[in-house]
């Protein structure tokens, strides 16, 4: 150990190489239950290109681990520790380089905070739409690795559609640049779509150019009470089957409901079984409000209310962005899935998921950005009682089977990580598995990068 953190201090600043234990052990993990983390050797806080290669170089000669890491509000262990490794911490890397209103691109490091780049494009006139729920804390390099969603991704899309290119340095500190900045651009492989998701295991993203869109006009919300999941399934499919693009379409549960009621006193309709939020940015969202109103009666409805300004409007969706943290309170530990299944399918999955949980006996709360068919099953349970534990990873995993068995995905949006690999075998196939385990010794034949997550 001493002569790897020598040889990382030889090109980095005093202060950025990191190694009391009681600091490191601060590193160790993200926000995943249920997922082993490791003691890290070092910990190192680059401020540049160059100094990401530097450690690049340093562990590939000295063959170590390296963790890539952002602000660990990830969901799937993909930035947690393991024993030995070198934790590459990118969150001092968080300058915007370039806004550029011409070209609709901006060029940033990966420390750059989701919601700061929000705020610094929207100055401009621009907005970049991925939006996750996290994106106070989350960083764009955390958002790639994982290739994130969000709120608005029914009409706008997750992260890989805006991202055009990256600056990668790779497992022995070459540094790999990819895509374009132009709009249009089909030369050679896709390597930059590659490397978005890949969970730090094929590189350490260093810079991104990113696609912006015009900023949207203020969006209208409406929130619409339901008897069922089923009814509520059936609204989202009506709304989507009648062409509709709303900005989001949100469904949450009735234990999700009551939750959010505890922690922030909102007020939400406790008797309702599940509430679906619609929002539009459109240039007339009244009116495509009251469309959608009319199909949410028409699915069984027993309650509309649309906001009557952007204030209304932005208190629907804080309850919703409230949902997750809600959830934690109920028992302390929670376990959040993130299967995504054909719009048709949801009122199944989550037909389902009340019955894996009532058999279970465990609370399972779902919210759903439903527009696309991805849910966020969360099982709360007390983690200090082995039997709920234990029920609650066997539930965990009887979702995924459900959402696989639906023609669904194990993972819309946070990822594979440790979390979920033996689910990635069974979804990818034998085949598939082995051409992604190809694809990785390619970039990293040493194994260095991230090892242990994904497959």
């Amino acid at each position: 150990m001493s002569t790897l953190v020598a040889r990382l201090r030889e090109g980095l600043p005093a202060g950025a190489v990191l190694t009391d234990p009681g600091v490191t052990a601060s590193y160790a993990h993200d926000m995943a239950g249920f997922c082993p983390a490791g003691t890290p050797a070092a910990v190192v806080l680059p401020r540049t290109v160059e100094q990401v290669r530097h450690v690049m170089r340093v562990a590939t000669a000295l063959r170590v681990p390296v963790v890539p890491q952002g602000a660990r509000t990830g969901l799937s262990g993909a930035a947690n520790a393991v024993d030995g490794c070198v934790v590459l911490s990118l969150v001092r890397m968080d300058r915007i380089l370039d806004i550029d209103p011409v070209n609709r691109v901006a060029v940033v490091e990966p420390g750059v905070v989701n919601a700061d780049l929000s705020r610094a494009v929207a100055a401009r006139g621009l907005a970049y739409p991925p939006d996750p729920s996290s994106w106070e804390q989350c960083t764009i390099g955390g958002n790639i690795g994982t290739g994130s969603g969000g709120l608005c991704c029914v009409k706008y899309g997750v992260t890989a559609e805006y991202v055009l290119g990256l600056d990668v340095v790779l497992a022995d500190g070459r540094l790999l640049s990819t895509g374009r900045r132009t709009a249009k651009g089909v030369a050679g492989y896709d390597l930059t779509r590659l490397f978005v998701g890949s969970e730090g295991t094929l590189g350490v993203v260093v810079r991104a150019v990113l696609a912006l869109r015009p900023a949207p006009p203020p969006s209208l919300a409406l929130g619409a009470e339901f008897p069922s999941t089923r009814a509520a399934g059936d609204a989202v499919c009506r709304i989507m089957a009648a062409g509709h693009t709303p900005a989001l379409l949100e469904l949450m549960d009735a234990t999700t409901v009551k939750a959010v009621n505890r922690m922030t006193r909102m007020g939400l309709p406790e008797s309702t079984r599940a509430l679906l939020l619609a929002a539009f940015d459109t240039p007339d969202p009244a009116a495509d409000l009251a469309a959608v109103a009319a199909l949410c009666r028409d699915a069984g409805a027993t309650e509309v209310v649309p906001a009557g300004d952007a204030a209304e409007s932005e208190l629907l969706l804080a309850a919703r962005r409230a949902a997750l943290p809600a959830l934690e309170g109920v028992k302390g530990t929670t376990m959040i899935d993130d299967v995504c299944v054909p719009r048709d399918r949801l009122a199944d999955l989550l037909e389902g998921v009340a019955a894996i949980a009532e058999r279970h006996g465990l609370v399972i709360g779902v919210c759903a950005p439903a527009g696309d068919g991805n849910t966020h099953p969360t099982v709360c349970f007390d983690a200090a009682d082995a039997d709920e534990a234990r029920r609650a990873r066997e539930s965990f995993d009887e979702i995924m089977a459900l959402g696989l068995e639906l023609g669904g995905t194990i993972t819309g949006e946070h990822g594979v990580g440790l979390l979920k690999r033996e689910w990635l075998a069974r979804e990818l196939g034998p085949v598939g598995l082995e051409l992604q385990r190809s694809l990785r010794r390619v970039f990293d034949p040493l194994g260095i990068l991230n090892p242990g997550k994904v497959f």
